[in-house]
């Protein structure tokens, strides 16, 4: 009986623990996860978000748990990550470190004696507490009840507290400092600053537009003044919203909610205030009882009081209806809800912020309904007074930062519209302002002289005194005579349009001038003579690529930018230019190169990007001007471009491929930041789309064998570029340099598919070979250490070079299917998910590119006097058939198109 019951309760056990592994294998993390630790870490602690991954990123909480720092993303399947403050209950995000510069789930914060440091997945520093002289160093981090993250030295005293660097919330008794400001984030996933900003002043608190007011706190008629003392900071309690001042003693302006007569619901109440996306601040009471959150206080209390609730001339009525302002209807180009002159011969002027004139551009001014407003009217002075509204549109005329007017007829006052133009509304008081008329400026595209309409005006009448005696004839002749005129008008007005641009084209590019005045997602558009000037005219070329020349600027700010002169564009050059700055102005990634604005001048465009000073991968790579890379530094560049390559796949909105992968277009920056760049090849695929794709893209050396059949094009094609740029980072050399090989190492036999004498390529005794099928018969081998940059002098950690090569074998498989993910790619090189193991019947035809390449290879020595070239020549009269003959022999120019 004892025995049985043994054997039993051992069976059970090993059936238990088989279970269990089986569970830990299939797991798609590791299963072990660090504990959350309560309300303070003593220094040298790491933290990532896979560390603590079973509390969704959490690793510090505070006392009651009512609040955790954690790392994670704003959403369940973005792949941003940020160092936050939960609020647990409400789950709302009350203080962020790095919302501009979001990390990967593999990222670390370290905390030690020096203070907090955020690391991206490169391993270099993002973020961190300031680094001022302190009298003693960092003894522990610490979550107070409040939600503030706080550090202390071995005193006690803090150090550092995130209440000094708020973002876009603040909670109860949290104070914002004069001239401190809550910014809204770009939307609930992206948590880098918007445009609305929630502003402390001396008098009062405001909302701000792009830098334009557009609420007082002290308007809203829940709010009460009762001095007129400065403020110095608000603060929130259970019992209303505050603006103090005279050292925290005196109350300026207050604020009293609704429920909060009595100070005893502090233990089951918390109040949050936060600048919401879309431009509204709010405060919300979250009960502890029963979880409830019920909205206090919102303002401005009229939605439509928002500068850009309803994009661009649009009318907003009723609390959000909007509907597009008399004149004018939905841009049928952009689509993105923004207004345009419904005359097809005008179009909306672009800002240039005030640096140019207006001056030789004919001018429009379209009047408004006079029940119409404009938000900034109500908080900004006249520009001038006591003036005409002719003169007020002179003014405006002449300025081209100036987009539209609104004039008082009774009081002279004239009040500019500039910059930005955002959405209408009704007027808050149409007795008081009923003689306030707006007038919005538009471009005459087909009438740049302005004058057509005087002339058209003097015809009738020389014809009514040539009437009588011509009669009939000149009636008939007048149509002739005026499509005759307006055709000469619009010639010398091209050709005038032409002389300012420096071009000698048709018309047609001065009427595209304006397509893109409503663009979404950029933040600046700059003009071309701020670019002139950056670049000194255009004068240090640092690269080029799809599409254009790039040149290194200098900005007014000090800031060194990359700005790409877009050339080349074909038949579908503009829908390309849109494509891309559409795209890219909404890309947010560490690994991806950051748009800062465009330019449009004349026919010519212009993207203006972060730069970034380290240059191409090639140069540092393959150069031999400077010290080698190290391996480190290699592996992570790996990493790094694997990461922006999976973003562009999976994590952003809509599926983006590159469609031309190769160390050109991955650029670094010092402390080895890796981000990948040259998106003017991308092609956004919405989902009916993902498998199709007709246009031949990219560079030889790199594309997939499916360019040249009818096969899909699909992200697995980015796959396999960079599965080849992989092995370059392992070689140190491009793969179209033969790779040359002895006969007899081990004695092999090696496998090109070439029959001849090694001697026949050279004295040497060695053979020429293609780099990436010498990595396919070494992985057959097993000897990686031959496949590694001899520069390096062995100083590789060798497990990383098999991973490397296993990783870009599997990559560059023939069919598509059988390719990971770059999600995948991520994963097994972060050691996450287990290696490949490529298919050697999916490589094979790497054995076809060989041989082609040796015999092209040994022609060109052979012919290199004579300066023939012969691999780039199509060898049409080969002995050998099959599907690849041709791939490895087209031109750059043949599969790259215009560089």
């Amino acid at each position: 009986m004892a025995s049985s019951l043994y054997t039993t309760t051992t069976t059970t056990t090993t059936t238990t623990i088989s279970l269990f592994l089986l569970y830990s294998a299939l797991l798609p993390y590791p299963t072990l996860s660090g504990r959350v630790f309560n309300h303070s870490i003593t220094p040298n602690f790491t933290a990532s978000f896979l560390q603590f991954v079973d509390h969704s990123g959490a690793f510090l909480a505070s006392k009651s748990g009512s609040f955790q720092a954690r790392i994670t993303n704003s959403k369940q399947e973005s792949q941003s990550y940020y160092l936050v403050i939960i609020h647990v209950l409400s789950n709302t995000i009350v203080w962020s470190a790095n919302r501009n510069t979001p990390i990967s789930e593999s990222s670390e914060l370290r905390f030690s004696p020096d203070g907090l440091t955020l690391y991206n997945e490169t391993g270099h520093s993002i973020w961190s507490t300031p680094s001022k002289k302190r009298p003693s160093s960092v003894s522990s981090l610490q979550l107070l009840e409040s939600g503030n993250l706080i550090m202390v030295d071995g005193m006690n005293k803090t150090v550092w507290e995130s209440f000094d660097s708020p973002t876009d919330v603040i909670v109860m008794g949290q104070e914002l400092l004069v001239g401190k400001s809550l910014v809204s984030s770009v939307n609930e996933e992206d948590l880098s600053e918007g445009s609305y900003r929630f502003v402390i002043g001396e008098n009062d608190a405001i909302l701000q537009w792009n830098r334009m007011t557009y609420y007082k706190l002290s308007m809203d008629t829940k709010a009460f003044r009762d001095t007129s003392l400065a403020v110095e900071y608000m603060v929130m309690n259970f019992t209303g919203m505050y603006l103090m001042g005279s050292n925290g003693t005196v109350v300026v302006i207050r604020v009293i909610l609704h429920n909060s007569n009595a100070v005893t619901d502090d233990s089951s109440t918390f109040r949050i205030l936060k600048l919401d996306p879309n431009g509204v601040f709010s405060i919300v009471k979250i009960d502890a009882t029963d979880r409830s959150q019920t909205p206090e206080f919102m303002g401005p209390a009229d939605i439509c009081r928002v500068p850009s609730i309803c994009r661009r001339l649009n009318v907003c009525t009723n609390g959000g209806i909007c509907q597009c302002a008399p004149g004018f209807h939905s841009d049928p180009i952009m689509k993105n809800g923004d207004c345009v002159p419904a005359d097809n011969s005008l179009d909306l002027p672009d800002s240039c912020d005030g640096s140019l004139s207006s001056n030789g551009t004919a001018v429009k001014y379209m009047s408004m309904r006079d029940n119409l407003d404009y938000f900034s009217n109500d908080f900004m002075d006249p520009i001038l007074r006591n003036v005409t509204v002719s003169v007020c549109q002179d003014l405006c005329s002449r300025n081209c930062s100036c987009l539209g007017i609104f004039h008082s007829q009774d009081s002279g006052s004239c009040y500019a519209i500039q910059n930005y133009l955002g959405s209408l509304m009704m007027k808050s008081n149409p007795a008081r302002d009923k003689d306030r008329l707006g007038y919005i400026k538009a471009i005459v595209v087909g009438n740049p002289n302005g004058n057509s309409e005087d002339k058209k005006s003097n015809f009738p009448v020389l014809a009514m005194v040539l009437l009588p005696s011509l009669g009939v004839l000149l009636i008939a002749m007048v149509p002739t005579i005026i499509w005759l005129r307006r055709r000469r008008r619009r010639r010398k007005w091209a050709r005038n349009v032409n002389k300012k641009t420096g071009r000698a084209n048709s018309s047609s590019s001065a009427e595209g001038e304006f397509e893109f005045s409503a663009i979404p997602g950029l933040p600046v558009r700059f003009n071309y003579d701020e670019l002139v000037v950056a670049t000194e005219d255009f004068k240090t070329r640092i690269g080029s690529g799809g599409f254009g020349t790039v040149y290194k600027g200098t900005l007014q700010d000090g800031a060194d930018v990359a700005v790409k002169k877009i050339t080349c564009l074909g038949a579908q050059g503009k829908r390309e230019f849109l494509s891309e700055i559409g795209i890219i102005g909404k890309i947010h990634h560490v690994n991806l190169v950051r748009l800062k604005g465009f330019c449009t001048h004349g026919g010519q465009k212009f993207l203006v990007f972060e730069y970034m000073n380290r240059g191409s991968l090639d140069r540092s790579l393959f150069g031999n001007d400077g010290p080698a890379l190290e391996w480190q530094e290699r592996y992570e560049i790996a990493l790094g471009t694997a990461r922006g390559l999976a973003y562009l796949h999976t994590g952003c909105e809509h599926k983006i491929l590159h469609c031309d992968v190769k160390p050109e277009n991955i650029l670094l920056h010092d402390k080895l930041q890796v981000k990948i760049s040259d998106f003017g090849l991308s092609k956004l695929l919405s989902p009916e789309e993902s498998g199709l794709f007709t246009t031949l893209r990219g560079t030889r050396g790199y594309l997939a064998p499916e360019w040249l059949t009818s096969s899909a094009i699909s992200d697995r094609t980015d796959v396999y570029s960079y599965g080849m740029v992989l092995l370059e980072i392992l070689r140190g050399k491009k793969n179209s340099s033969a790779q040359t090989r002895s006969n007899n190492i081990s004695g092999n036999n090696i496998n090109t598919g070439d029959n001849r004498s090694s001697s026949s390529s050279g004295e040497s005794g060695h053979r020429l070979i293609y780099f990436p099928l010498y990595a396919l018969e070494m992985h057959e081998e097993g000897r990686y250490s031959e496949l590694v940059d001899p520069r390096l002098g062995g100083k590789v950690r060798m497990e990383e070079v098999e991973k490397l090569v296993r990783v870009a074998l599997c990559c560059v498989q023939e069919e598509p299917s059988l390719r990971p993910s770059m999600s995948n790619v991520v994963g097994m090189l972060e050691g996450i998910l287990p290696l490949g193991e490529p298919r050697i019947e999916s490589l094979n035809f790497l054995r076809f590119y060989g041989r082609r390449f040796t015999e092209a290879s040994r022609l060109e020595e052979n012919n290199e006097q004579n300066e023939v070239i012969l691999y780039r020549q199509p060898l049409g009269n080969s002995s050998t058939t099959g599907s690849y003959n041709s791939f490895s022999y087209m031109s750059s120019h043949q599969l790259s198109g215009p560089r």
